[in-house]
């Protein structure tokens, strides 16, 4: 028995040993990597200068953050990149992308900042429903809302190339653009009302997104700064061709002013200058592109991919080429003397502005032809 027991114990020892020296203690952290291009672009009829980001996802030894804070790290040595303009299946125009440098990336990200390399080339805008503005260069004039426009990226001399294309969201349209269109918060002091920013037609978009720019000036003596705000108003999903409506709350208005003006003992006064809102509409491709990248909320984190873009040679591409349309219209507090029954804030919602529980003791007083006219002015009327 006890020749059994050591005869065992040699047994089990030696499994052990094999096992232990069958074991690497080397793992391989970097597996094989595929080149894989990152490729973002919007275009949108509204702007004069179209940015495409074209940069390349990188691996290598030692902390990957290290490696991001490097500035080349995420650039291709040589990049060639064209949009093509097509017309009923014609090749109407096309433009050799230039690369630029520019200083606007947020330096608190992962990436090198706040210098980011980005590619561009320059139209005129369309004007609001879309009017193809003209130029005496072709290739100056505004992007056409009817045609198809593709993206072709020849990356380190043809090591492998990136394709892609996408039509313009176009059609959108408000009925807050009417020249007699003002809000309306407040009905009595202290009571507050909403108004609706009605999209009468969202086009040929999928997502709509309405926020609001809110300026006024704030004075010392007979001089004046501007200030302004976003008001983000909501963003959703939308079927091509229906209708929207972003509401404004009244309350959360007054209560934006307040928190926007500047601790200055020596403002005089403030008055109000105007309100652009500003609508934007994303294509079907922008709209996928930002369901699939939306946050996980199960316990399962697989997600799908996706991207209308394709490399060729074997390599990867990520992102998007798509398009989004931009649409702003501005009201003015007031247009001229001669026009006092235009106005952007209502007669009600100014004198809330003015003498309001909220604002009431941030001095704003009203310019507005209707409110401070001759031997008739108001309460809250500018002296």
């Amino acid at each position: 028995m006890q020749k059994i027991k050591k005869y065992l114990c040699f047994i089990f020892i030696s499994l052990v040993l094999i096992v232990l020296n069958s074991c690497n203690e080397k793992i391989k952290l970097i597996g094989d990597f595929v080149e894989t291009a990152v490729v973002y672009g919007l275009l949108d009829q509204a702007d004069s200068l179209h940015y495409i980001k074209i940069n390349r996802a990188f691996i290598g030894p030692g902390n990957a953050l290290e490696i991001a804070q490097i500035a080349d790290s995420s650039y291709f040595t040589n990049v060639e990149a064209t949009i093509s303009e097509y017309l009923n299946g014609n090749l109407t125009r096309s433009w050799l992308l230039r690369d630029t440098i520019l200083d606007n990336k947020d330096p608190n990200g992962v990436f090198y900042a706040p210098e980011q390399k980005v590619y561009y080339f320059k139209t005129m805008p369309t004007g609001f429903n879309g009017v193809i503005q003209s130029s005496t260069n072709p290739q100056m004039t505004s992007l056409n809302p009817q045609a198809i426009y593709k993206i072709d990226i020849v990356i380190n001399n043809g090591a492998f190339s990136v394709s892609g294309e996408t039509e313009l969201v176009r059609g959108i349209t408000s009925a807050a653009a009417t020249q007699n269109f003002n809000f309306k918060f407040a009905i009595n002091p202290g009571e507050y009302t909403s108004t609706g920013i009605t999209v009468s037609s969202t086009g040929n978009s999928y997502v709509l997104n309405t926020q609001l720019k809110i300026a006024f000036n704030e004075w010392e003596n007979n001089t004046y700064s501007e200030k302004s705000f976003f008001w983000k108003l909501g963003e959703a999903d939308v079927l091509p061709s229906s209708s929207k409506i972003f509401t404004a709350n009244g309350e959360t208005f007054y209560d934006l002013m307040k928190s926007n003006c500047t601790e200055n003992s020596s403002i005089s006064k403030r008055t109000f200058k105007g309100v652009t809102i500003k609508i934007t509409g994303g294509a079907e491709e922008l709209y996928n592109f930002i369901a699939v990248n939306k946050p996980s909320s199960g316990l399962a984190q697989s997600k799908p991919t996706y991207t209308n873009l394709t490399a060729t040679n074997g390599k990867r591409v990520i992102g998007i080429f798509s398009s989004r349309q931009t649409v702003e219209i501005y009201h003015p507090f007031y247009v001229s003397p001669q026009q006092s029954y235009l106005r952007a804030l209502d007669k009600k919602s100014t004198r809330e502005l003015c003498q309001g529980p909220i604002t009431g003791l941030y001095l704003f007083c009203s310019n507005h032809p209707g409110d401070n006219v001759v031997n008739q002015e108001e309460s809250y009327a500018c002296q």
